[in-house]
């Protein structure tokens, strides 16, 4: 994680956008008095937004969590992954 101060991240922008995408690095920006704003790349915000959407439907929750008891049980079915599109 890194931290800039508004002139900093704006003196050097390019920088700080190429750390978040190319490392999946997050930025926090400053601007004092405890205010600031944290700068993630598209992909991480996109995973957090489908992190959100599944965490939010009770039943999505229940049919993962089942899931996850059946493969530690031995229940899992072993499938080869081009076999999902035929």
């Amino acid at each position: 994680m890194r931290t800039a101060n508004y002139s900093d991240l704006r003196g050097n922008l390019k920088s700080y956008i190429d750390s978040v995408i190319d490392d999946s690095e997050t930025v926090i920006i400053n601007r004092g008095k405890g205010t600031g704003v944290v700068m993630i790349s598209l992909d991480e915000y996109n995973a957090i937004k489908e992190t959100e959407y599944i965490m939010s439907s009770p039943e999505l929750v229940k049919r993962i969590k089942e899931g996850e008891k059946e493969i530690h049980e031995g229940k899992g079915v072993k499938i080869d992954i081009e076999d999902l599109w035929k």
